[in-house]
């Protein structure tokens, strides 16, 4: 592999003040001023005095952070005289504030030993990126295009994208707490980390742009590597909110190709699931986005549905549950996909479907002695009307019909026969802005006023999973519980096609 210009390594040689003289072959050299060289000093604490004489009683120019990349210019008792090259000053630091380094080949292995300490030390991200850079400079071309090197891209990933995480937890954190995430995200900056990010909810979600792991796919790295590099690659929250559907939809084909090329079979059941869940959440949205082109998209659905019946759930982690569920509700949102048509209706009340303005699809109630041009009810959406979810209850009162707005929602429409003409109302999974969830017909209660109804959201940062007994007139739950089994309604007249395909039972 040739590294190219843009490598990490090159950013943080050039915040230590190094020019990088042959990016192939990832030779350096000090600048004329500072030879001989006395190497870089890598920063090992936040708010570390630069000062301007090598006392602790002079005046500090600046506080440095960890990972920060200093020059080396002297010594000076238990000091080191160093210049910062983003502040454009030079001082005095206390040499066990910071870990001196060559970058020459004979220590990089050292350098390595760093990272592997690093990288499972929450905080110490920016300290990692540092010396994680640091490796890249040292490491010989042929060790760095080895698995040494591959190792050191897939914890420089980590390092960066844990870092974005915590940035966008949204937990609350003390002034000092906030200006060290501040100051560790401008580290990673000027080491050429790239980050993005975009507003969802209100709040702005920080994302590691992922140049190392996509990297570590190009290079010849293990199972466990591709699959930490695919999962962080292909996080759904990382995507722009604001991509126009054309381009959401080569994303999410990329997104599935990424998580394709990944042999779950080897890896340890805990990340196998991972890889599984978010496969099962991938092709679920491009059954949705393929439908919405107006083609086939039982296959995708059924990719979905296999990932997820592949999940081990005695092996899922308490952190991995919530993606569980949510890989779950959004195989659900779409699962319709991969249902067979309802059989012919005759003369009963039945719906057909015609397009309406640009983008709409409208739904029309139909019988016997009513055709389109005077439809029982009428009522248009812009979002996926699956047709082949309709059922009619045995009195020929009520009809219900799934409809999907967005890629991981989908409510449920009523057609009711209310005096001498019909009402629709929806029914969505949860009385919030749409999110991740369904809301799913499971079965009709005899007497034409009741139904059986499954729910499962997540909406406003709350995770709900419910199964009600509905009234049919104002669509509010008369009882509801967590397991149908709690409901003697639910054990005697569940719909049995809806038992076995419905995702809820899972």
């Amino acid at each position: 592999m040739i590294l190219p210009r843009a490598l990490v390594a090159a950013a943080a040689l050039a915040a230590a003040g190094f020019a990088l003289a042959d990016p192939v072959s990832l030779k350096r050299e000090i600048p004329a001023a500072a030879e001989p060289s006395l190497g870089i000093a890598i920063v090992v604490r936040d708010q570390a005095p630069l000062r301007s004489a090598p006392r602790d009683s002079a005046r500090s120019h600046a506080l440095l952070w960890q990972g920060e990349a200093l020059e080396v210019r002297g010594e000076r008792m238990d000091y080191l005289q160093v210049y910062d090259h983003r502040r454009e000053r030079g001082g005095f630091v206390r040499a066990s504030q910071v870990r001196r380094t060559m970058l020459a080949p004979n220590e990089a292995r050292e350098l390595l030993a760093v990272v592997r300490f690093l990288r499972d030390t929450p905080g110490a991200e920016a300290l990692g990126i540092g010396f994680a850079a640091a490796y890249i400079g040292a490491a010989a071309p042929e060790i760095f295009n080895g698995d040494a090197g591959v190792e050191a891209l897939d914890a420089l990933g980590t390092f960066a994208d844990r870092l974005a995480r915590r940035a966008s937890s949204g937990a609350a954190q003390s002034k000092a707490a906030q200006a060290a995430l501040s100051a560790h995200l401008d580290v990673a900056v000027r080491y050429g980390v790239g980050f993005t990010s975009h507003e969802r909810g209100g709040r702005v979600q920080i994302c590691y742009d992922g140049d190392a792991f996509r990297r570590v796919l190009a290079m010849r790295s293990s199972p466990e590597q591709r699959a930490r590099a695919a999962l962080a690659l292909t996080r759904a929250e990382c995507i722009a909110p604001s991509l126009p559907p054309t381009e959401r939809n080569r994303m999410d084909e990329w997104r599935a190709e990424v998580l394709e090329r990944v042999d779950a079979r080897p890896l340890p059941p805990y990340l196998r699931n991972r890889v599984l869940m978010r496969r099962a959440g991938v092709w679920a949205g491009l059954a949705y986005q393929i439908e919405r082109k107006g083609e086939t998209s039982d296959a995708a659905e059924e990719r979905a549905l296999s990932a997820l019946a592949g999940v081990d759930k005695t092996e899922l982690t308490d952190e991995d549950a919530a993606a569980y569920h949510e890989a779950a509700m959004r195989v659900a949102a779409s699962r319709w996909a991969y249902s067979p048509a309802p059989a012919g209706t005759g003369r009963q009340p039945h719906i057909v479907t015609a397009p309406g303005r640009p983008g709409e699809t409208c739904i029309a109630l139909l019988d016997a002695r009513n055709d389109a041009a005077h439809a029982l009810a009428k009522r248009c959406t812009y979002g996926i009307v699956w047709t082949n979810s309709t059922t009619l209850n045995r009195e020929g009162t009520a009809l219900a019909v799934a409809v999907q707005p967005t890629e991981s929602w989908r409510e449920l429409w009523l057609f009711r026969k209310a005096g001498n003409g019909w009402t629709i109302r929806v029914l969505p999974p949860a009385p919030a802005d749409p999110d991740v969830g369904y809301a799913e017909f499971a079965g009709w209660v005899p007497g034409g006023a009741k139904m059986l109804v499954a729910r499962e959201a997540r909406a406003e940062g709350r995770y709900l999973r419910r199964f009600e007994i509905v009234r049919l007139a104002t669509l509010t739950a008369e009882r509801q519980a967590g397991a149908p089994g709690a409901l003697r309604e639910f054990q005697r007249w569940q719909d049995p096609a809806w038992r076995r395909e419905t995702v809820s039972l899972r």
